[in-house]
């Protein structure tokens, strides 16, 4: 088996946090988002994987892709490097693989993570996994019939037909057949707004007699936005949270760590209160602040502040001040 990971998108609505690395290098309790998606997908199979193939940007650069390697092989498995340099859709992105679409293979798109009690079941032709959401307006959805066999795709339908959102990670059988329904889209121009999508190569296979399943998540993880990156860095170090995440180098003086919270090599916090929910990444030091549900990247000192609901990147220096106030009797002063 092995798994393709396309994400050549910079992630345009994480700025400024993507103008230096790519949406799925951003960690999540300490580690890069497609980090975390790689660890989970080797735990929904039993299959032994092959080979990881990493679909980006060659203007990612070389400390990216070394980056990436450096994930495949902390899994015991190679990886590889293929590029999409222009954006023309998922199906496309899909076939930059090459020659490493053959077999079983998983395509997994690195903006999201999940939280699964699943092995997948490899007899079956295709499995698509699904979350059920409360707005099926805003995704591309399925239809089931009464065995759970997929009957239709439908992409961000106006009316009602389904609640279960495609949450784009699929499982293929055969890796050759859904290349070559790929290369049939962009041979004849199949396009949807400009784009060849995954969903239309599935639905020729559909036609032809392939049975896709469902493959139902307990939870969907967006990393779409901040708040979403915000909230799914909760929800991880909640996961975690019979973990140690705390690094036995970290230095904690005279603070009140509230867990859960990654506290990652050589931070330190003085005069804090930190938690819940917060990350903090290597050699960032937390001074004289309250500090929860956020993230703190690497080498950033914060001073003097009430921080909450944040990201805050690599090599930041952020200080704020004390107030020296007079204030008299029946005043009310909000800022």
């Amino acid at each position: 088996m092995r798994i393709i990971i396309p994400m050549a998108g910079w992630g345009t609505r994480l700025r400024p946090h993507t103008l230096t690395i790519p949406k799925p290098m951003l960690p999540i309790a300490g580690k890069p988002i497609v980090q975390r998606l790689v660890e989970d997908l080797m735990k929904s199979t039993n299959e032994k994987i092959e080979d990881i193939v990493f679909i980006i940007r060659e203007d990612f650069g070389k400390k990216i892709e070394e980056q990436l390697l450096s994930i495949a092989a902390g899994v015991n498995t190679p990886g590889h490097i293929r590029y999409q340099d222009v954006p023309l859709g998922t199906a496309h992105a899909t076939l930059c693989a090459g020659d490493f679409l053959k077999g079983n293979i998983i395509v997994a798109f690195a903006d999201t993570l999940f939280k699964a009690d699943y092995k997948m079941d490899t007899s079956k032709d295709g499995i698509i996994w699904v979350q059920k959401v409360d707005k099926p307006e805003a995704f591309g959805v399925v239809k089931l019939d009464a065995n759970g066999v997929i009957t239709e795709f439908v992409e961000k339908p106006k009316e009602f037909v389904s609640d279960l959102a495609i949450i784009g990670i699929y499982y293929f059988k055969d890796g050759e057949y859904l290349r070559s329904e790929m290369q049939y889209l962009l041979d004849n121009g199949i396009q949807q707004k400009g784009e060849y999508w995954l969903t239309d190569a599935m639905e020729n296979m559909k036609r032809k007699g392939t049975q896709f399943y469902k493959g139902e998540v307990d939870e969907w993880l967006d990393c779409g936005n901040k708040d979403a990156t915000v909230f799914t860095n909760q929800r991880v170090l909640e996961f975690l949270s019979n973990e140690k995440l705390v690094h036995p180098s970290a230095v904690v003086e005279s603070s009140t760590i509230i867990h859960p919270c990654f506290i990652d090599e050589g931070v330190v916090i003085k005069n804090a209160v930190v938690g819940p929910h917060v990350s903090i990444g290597k050699n960032s030091v937390v001074e004289n602040c309250v500090l929860k549900n956020s993230i703190v990247q690497t080498g950033t000192t914060l001073k003097n502040k009430l921080i909450a609901n944040s990201m805050i990147g690599n090599n930041v220096k952020l200080e704020g001040r004390f107030d020296d106030l007079s204030i008299g009797d029946h005043n009310t002063i909000s800022e």
